[in-house]
C-alpha cells in the first residue's frame, strides 16, 4: 500500500496532534466520485491521470487537506525548501520544526509532524510558473527515486503553496499526517 502523507493547516500543534486519532487521519475515507468509478471501469487512463491528481479537499473531519503518497513531510520537503530558498538542508532540518513530532501512535506508524514555516512562506511567495518549474529538480533528487512525474509533482506544489496561502490567511501552520 505504501506510506500515506496528508498535509494540512492547524491553528496549533495541540491542534494538529488531535487529528492523530482521527478515523482515516485528518483526510478520513478518500471519496470516490462518479466521474473516478466511470475512469477506472472504462480503463480511461488520461481521465485516471487527470482526476487522481493531487488537490486539497475539505475531509469529512472539516479539514482542507492535500492527500499524497510518496512526498514526505522531512527530507522531501526540506529539498524543496532549500530549492526554492537557495539555505541548505543542514540549515533547514536545524530549525526546531523541522519534521517535529506533535503526535505519534502505534510505534510510529502513525505521526503527526509540522512543516517548516520558512517553507510556508516560500511556497506562498512563489509564482505558478516559478513552482511548476522547480518540480523539474526536485523530481530529479534522489529521494523520488523515479517514482514520479513533473506535471504531478508541479500540481502538488501548486496545491500545497494554496494550502499555506489559506492557513497563512486563517493564521494556521502547515502539518502532515503519516500513516506506515
Amino acid at each position: 500500500m505504501g506510506v500515506l502523507y496528508d498535509y494540512f493547516a492547524a491553528a496549533s500543534d495541540a491542534n494538529a496532534a488531535a487529528t492523530v486519532d482521527l478515523d482515516g487521519g485528518p483526510g478520513g475515507a478518500l471519496p470516490v466520485s462518479p466521474e473516478l468509478r466511470a475512469a477506472i471501469a472504462a480503463g480511461d487512463r488520461d481521465a485516471l491521470t487527470r482526476l487522481l491528481r493531487p488537490r486539497v479537499r475539505l475531509s469529512e473531519h472539516g479539514l482542507q487537506v492535500l492527500s499524497v503518497k510518496g512526498i514526505d513531510p522531512v527530507v522531501q520537503m526540506g529539498t524543496l525548501e532549500e530549492l526554492l530558498t537557495g539555505v541548505s538542508t543542514d540549515v533547514i532540518f536545524a530549525r526546531p520544526r523541522s519534521g517535529l513530532v506533535v503526535a505519534v501512535r502505534d510505534e510510529g506508524e502513525r505521526l503527526v509532524l509540522s512543516l517548516n514555516d520558512e517553507l510556508q512562506r516560500a511556497l506562498i511567495a512563489q509564482p505558478p510558473d516559478r513552482l511548476a518549474a522547480v518540480a523539474v529538480p526536485w523530481l530529479a533528487t534522489e529521494e523520488f527515486g523515479g517514482q514520479a512525474d513533473a506535471p504531478t509533482l508541479a500540481a502538488f506544489l501548486h496545491e500545497l503553496a494554496r494550502l499555506a496561502g489559506d492557513a497563512l490567511n486563517r493564521n494556521h501552520r502547515l502539518y502532515c499526517w503519516v500513516c506506515v
